[in-house]
């Protein structure tokens, strides 16, 4: 059911910055993109890079979709690697999963996806938040798939449930500048840890997402469930985490005896001036972090 697209155009077409909304225009149809099977129609993936290089796979947060990871994509593929980015099912562009409504039910359908696009390859995976719960449990049931498994602001590593956030209704209020305030507060209270990074652009991005999210009953993040299967994975392990992170900044050390749990374990990196969405917030010292975690 792969359906390709034309080949990405390289340099000098890569926006240099990720500034606009016409700029994450840019980026996107730079991309190939690709359908796999994914409930009554299909799972949408946009690909870029060297078509023979190493893969490395993005896996997006909860409410989100491809453009989570807008800034990073362009260091990756010039540092010659295949990025695959997909829209999660019930995400994005990308149909809901044909029974369940959180992450538990998504690893067989990543999984069936990866076949379709790589075969029996291992990949890299790197999961922002929600994305890295999915990717946590998919390397538990698909412990050949992954080499090497990154966590960014991943939930579901402490026992302690994380702290309660001051979030709004946002459904409710018409488009325009009393939702995107709303939309603002919000972004500060989770993603974001600068009042100046809750910009025009993230206002825009986490808007459009929020409302093609059609996973809204997802309840395994409040969970440990991270924690208890990190002993079990084959996998190598490593964690990039915004240093003002409102999930862990009060709880450094019990992600760091978490992490140590996984046999591969290899790093924890705090990436300082970023809060959840440091892939975002920070991206060029998230995207330095990255290359040297994946080597």
């Amino acid at each position: 059911m792969s359906d390709l697209s034309r080949p990405r155009v390289y340099e000098p077409s890569w926006p240099e910055t990720i500034l606009t909304l016409e700029q994450v225009a840019a980026v996107e149809a730079l991309a190939e993109r690709a359908q796999t099977p994914c409930g009554e129609a299909a799972m949408v993936w946009r690909m870029w890079g060297p078509p023979h290089g190493r893969p490395v796979l993005l896996l997006h947060g909860g409410s989100g979709s491809w453009n989570h990871w807008v800034r990073n994509i362009r260091a990756l593929a010039l540092a010659g690697r295949r990025v695959l980015v997909p829209d999660l099912p019930g995400f994005g562009d990308s149909a809901a999963p044909a029974r369940g409504g959180d992450a538990d039910v998504l690893p067989p359908i990543l999984e069936r996806g990866a076949r379709e696009l790589l075969g029996d390859t291992a990949i890299d995976v790197v999961g922002f938040s929600f994305g890295g719960l999915c990717a946590g449990l998919w390397a538990a049931e698909h412990p050949a798939r992954i080499a090497r498994l990154v966590f960014s602001g991943a939930p579901s590593l402490c026992s302690e449930p994380p702290p309660p956030l001051d979030l709004r209704s946002w459904a409710s209020t018409s488009e325009g500048p009393s939702r995107d305030a709303i939309h603002r507060h919000n972004l500060l209270q989770l993603m974001l840890a600068r009042a100046e990074s809750a910009d025009e652009l993230a206002i825009a991005l986490h808007g459009a997402n929020l409302a093609r999210d059609r996973m809204r009953g997802r309840r395994i993040s409040r969970t440990d469930i991270l924690r208890r299967l990190l002993p079990a994975y084959d996998c190598e392990l490593s964690g990039l985490y915004g240093a003002d992170d409102v999930l862990y900044r009060h709880r450094r050390e019990a992600l760091a005896e978490a992490l140590a749990l996984a046999p591969g374990f290899r790093s924890l990196t705090w990436i300082e001036g970023a809060g959840h969405w440091a892939a975002f917030e920070a991206h060029e010292a998230f995207d330095q972090a990255l290359l040297r975690t994946l080597g």
